[in-house]
């Protein structure tokens, strides 16, 4: 089988590292890919939304399967165009991938199925949401309703701040298009808890847990971000939680986009908070996450081709995903001044090393060769370095070493991933 994988992220990285462990795979292609994932694929130099090209591409290839890794292409409709001209392609398609495409829509989708989530109002103008906000609670939460590379969420802790927010969001339109909606949202606490699923347009089948850390410095501090680094299993994810899940968001979030005749096929990522009056869902995205993904998919133990062709034929109910009892941690390096002002084209030294260790790993965000064959940083978050342990204190501690071994100028990093491990008993 020949596969094509769209993306270029340390997600990206993930699903192709995976996919080249499987039997059925004889060839992987990646567009536009990166210095990492050319380890695993032959990385073709087609933008991710340049899809009359990757449908050419994947025509000239006789690609067999094509993995859609980004949210953007998935929300721009590239399932369809895929689908369109025969080809075998692995995501929902446009009318579902709304889901993550627009909160408005998946606000609205919980309430109107009673899907647990915080209370909310949504608005068209920024005038309306200014005369909202006079007689609010605080702290609030506002949200752009549209993709903005998971940065588009602001808390608010008083009037004067959610005005400012509103501004940002709407009017100078820093998030682009993606602010011309605007959800604000009840503040909620609790810790929070990323749980990716495959799903079938039917059938939900529910990988491991992991919990995020978004914020750009230690303790939770600084500018929100794409995430800094992440692990699995969450401790906070009981089984007790785990089934009020299955039963109050998982099943009914797939059955609510089938009756509305959005039948769903492809990864739903649920992003929950666990609050004093049970599990809450912050938001959904269509896609694997990122950096979930870089500590889930090396626990699974199933072959990840056969889980995604049976999301496509409907008969995911056939298959019960496998993890491991290991546990993992991912810390991200990234270019200091990130997610602001950051320097390019340093050269990354240690990977090999990593290479070379069982249960380790680089996964490539913003690499890329340089004109003397070196692979160089190109971008703010540069790599997820993970490390697997027998529990998450070891994973960690591993994780942490790992990262001594990579040298690049500017490098910084969290000192605190999986910090929150220590406060469960």
């Amino acid at each position: 089988m020949k596969v094509l994988i769209v993306g270029s992220g340390r997600r990206e990285h993930a699903i192709a590292w995976k996919v080249a462990q499987s039997k059925k795979v004889e060839k992987i292609y990646c567009a536009p890919g990166n210095a990492g994932i050319a380890e695993y694929a032959e990385c073709v130099n087609i933008g991710a939304m340049e899809f009359e090209r990757l449908v050419a591409f994947a025509k000239e290839k006789q690609i067999d399967f094509t993995i859609i890794g980004m949210d953007d292409p998935l929300v721009g409709g590239i399932v369809d165009v895929f689908e369109a001209e025969g080809l075998r392609v692995f995501g929902p398609r446009k009318n579902a991938a709304i889901l993550e495409g627009s909160k408005v829509f998946s606000k609205e989708l919980m309430k109107k199925y009673q899907i647990p989530t915080a209370d909310y109002e949504t608005f068209d103008s920024a005038d309306a949401a200014f005369t909202y906000l006079e007689t609010a609670s605080y702290p609030i939460v506002l949200k752009a309703d549209g993709l903005a590379l998971g940065k588009g969420v602001l808390i608010c802790n008083n009037l004067e701040e959610a005005r400012a927010g509103v501004k940002t969001i709407m009017l100078e339109k820093q998030f682009g298009s993606a602010g011309n909606r605007l959800v604000i949202e009840e503040f909620i606490t609790g810790p929070e808890v990323s749980v990716l699923s495959f799903v079938d347009g039917d059938t939900i089948r529910i990988m491991t847990s992991a919990q995020d850390h978004k914020r750009a410095k230690d303790g939770d501090r600084g500018l929100n971000t794409g995430g800094m680094g992440t692990f699995s299993p969450s401790p906070f994810y009981t089984k007790e939680i785990d089934a009020f899940c299955k039963k109050y968001i998982y099943q009914p979030t797939v059955d609510a986009m089938k009756a509305e005749g959005r039948p769903f096929q492809g990864i739903i990522f649920f992003g929950l908070m666990l609050t004093e009056k049970g599990p809450r869902v912050l938001e959904y995205n269509a896609r694997f996450g990122d950096p979930e993904t870089q500590v889930v998919l090396p626990r699974m133990k199933n072959d990840i081709i056969s889980v995604m062709e049976a999301c496509i034929d409907g008969t995911l109910s056939e298959i019960e995903l496998e993890f491991e009892d290991q546990a993992a941690v991912c810390v991200v390096l990234a270019s200091k001044g990130y997610p602001e002002k950051y320097e390019k084209g340093f050269v990354i030294e240690g990977l090999k090393k990593i290479a070379e260790q069982d249960g380790y790993y680089a996964f490539h965000a913003g690499t890329k060769f340089d004109t003397e064959g070196n692979i160089v940083t190109n971008g703010g978050r540069v790599l997820g370095i993970t490390a697997k342990g027998e529990d998450l204190k070891a994973a960690r501690a591993n994780a942490y070493q790992a990262v001594e071994w990579v040298h690049f100028e500017n490098k910084y990093y969290r000192h605190d991933i999986g910090k929150a491990i220590d406060e469960v008993k």
